[in-house]
């Protein structure tokens, strides 16, 4: 089983951050969001990805070739024969496929652009700037019992702003701040058969005119996610992961 993650945009809602390095390597608790969706996918015994680059990918790619030297202690004999020995080794398992997919591509036209490396009928999909506790074997169970092409992970968001609700007479009945919201909305984690490339072909934008499609053909199933699911699109965003990993209260960290 091999994951697509989507590394390239340019964050411009987090450009706090973005302005200095692509948003998957902005860091959550000393390690890169990037880091965390990773390691949340090894949880579930699933370790080979894909990265589809983009804005300021050089930052991804000294990530990953200097992974050993960037979290691990070490010592270095300087010699003619320069050694390095390591003192204690992670723990990610983990093979990484790094590919340019260009500055401003489309995301459907990024997934494309791997296809030669994908060869399995399933594989998942999703974005470098989302978190969640969701049960990845799940997904997958539920996506292979509905046979379609593509599944994609439903939840129930907060509303950034207070939800109001008046009776006729305009009076006010209700006033939450915050609160959950009924409808679902696409978090990100797909899981998809070959057949999704064959619309790829005329379409770049993936959520768009090829879910459209799909949906339109009786193609698409959703996966209810009731548990925690957050996006890192701005800089509030990334403060409430950050606080909620300081705090030991991180509902993603289920390693």
């Amino acid at each position: 089983m091999k994951v697509v993650i989507f590394c390239g945009g340019m964050g411009t809602r987090l450009r706090e951050e973005t302005e200095f390095r692509p948003k998957p390597m902005v860091e959550i608790g000393g390690r890169p969001i990037l880091w965390h969706i990773m390691r949340n996918y090894l949880t579930h015994g699933i370790n080979e990805f894909i990265l589809c680059l983009g804005y300021k990918q050089e930052y991804i790619r000294q990530y990953f070739l200097n992974y050993e030297h960037m979290n691990n202690d070490f010592t270095i004999h300087f010699n003619s024969d320069t050694k390095v020995l390591f003192h204690e080794r992670h723990t990610e398992d983990w093979r990484v496929t790094l590919v340019d997919t260009g500055l401003n591509t489309p995301k459907g036209r990024r997934l494309k652009m791997v296809e030669p490396y994908i060869k399995e009928d399933t594989f998942m999909v999703t974005y470098g700037d989302g978190v969640g506790n969701i049960n990845i074997q799940a997904l997958l169970d539920y996506h292979r019992e509905q046979k379609k092409i593509a599944t994609f992970t439903g939840v129930h968001p907060l509303s950034r702003f207070a939800t109001i609700q008046m009776d006729d007479r305009g009076k006010i009945k209700l006033w939450k701040e915050k609160r959950q919201i009924e409808e679902y909305i696409n978090a990100g984690y797909f899981v998809f058969n070959r057949d999704i490339f064959h619309y790829l072909d005329k379409y770049e934008e993936l959520e768009m005119a090829p879910m459209e499609k799909l949906t339109e053909e009786g193609q698409v199933a959703m996966y209810r996610h009731e548990g925690f699911w957050q996006c890192m699109d701005t800089y509030r965003d990334h403060q409430l992961l950050e606080g909620l990993w300081n705090d030991g209260n991180a509902p993603w960290k289920i390693w």
